[in-house]
């Protein structure tokens, strides 16, 4: 089974007050690069959605992902999503990984062992402690769906389309419910959940 990671990093950062893709982690990584750098640790190919004009150098990301331009990313996370599955289609995947760039903490152990339970004809879901959170692995079934979408909800109307096909994975990782949307969040982050 051959797993892409995609990390949608396109965002405005609107809550955070600045680019929380260039904010400094504790070792002086950017967190854009770190969580990028936690996806090449496991998956063979990483693509990230970028605005439309922004290149991988200007980021700091690392050298071995691939960057998809997202020209109407302003209209919501739909959109980038869209594009970075249709980015896909010249590939041989069989199953997409949608990773957050505001999600450095999800450990590399969670991200092999959702690698290992995709398939092409499910969604697979992380929990902890009884809360859904990400990544999202789609097979490659749901892909057209996805390149459809639009707005600001992401994928959610997928999942509710095929609940029949969404399996959770209980993971002993609280990485999956860490987001960063504010400077307080980030700041937090040695905080239990």
């Amino acid at each position: 089974m051959t797993v892409v990671a995609l990390v949608l990093a396109a965002g405005r950062s609107a809550r955070f007050g600045s680019d929380k893709r260039r904010a400094p982690l504790a070792d002086g990584r950017s967190l854009l690069a770190h969580s990028v750098e936690q996806a090449l640790a496991v998956f063979d190919e990483v693509r990230v959605v970028l605005r439309e004009g922004e290149g991988m150098q200007e980021l700091g990301l690392p050298a071995g992902c691939r960057v998809v331009p997202s020209p109407d990313a302003a209209l919501g996370m739909g959109h980038s999503l869209a594009a970075g599955v249709a980015s896909l289609q010249d590939g041989n995947a069989h199953a997409v990984a949608i990773l957050l760039g505001d999600m450095p903490w999800i450990l590399p152990d969670t991200l092999r062992r959702m690698a290992q339970a995709a398939s092409a004809s499910s969604i697979l879901l992380p929990s902890h402690g009884g809360r859904q959170g990400h990544p999202v692995v789609f097979g490659r079934t749901f892909w057209p769906e996805l390149m459809r979408l639009a707005g600001d909800e992401g994928a959610r109307s997928v999942l509710r389309s095929h609940r029949d096909c969404c399996v959770l994975l209980e993971v002993d990782d609280a990485g999956v419910l860490r987001d960063v949307d504010t400077p307080d969040a980030l700041a937090a982050r040695a905080s239990p959940l």
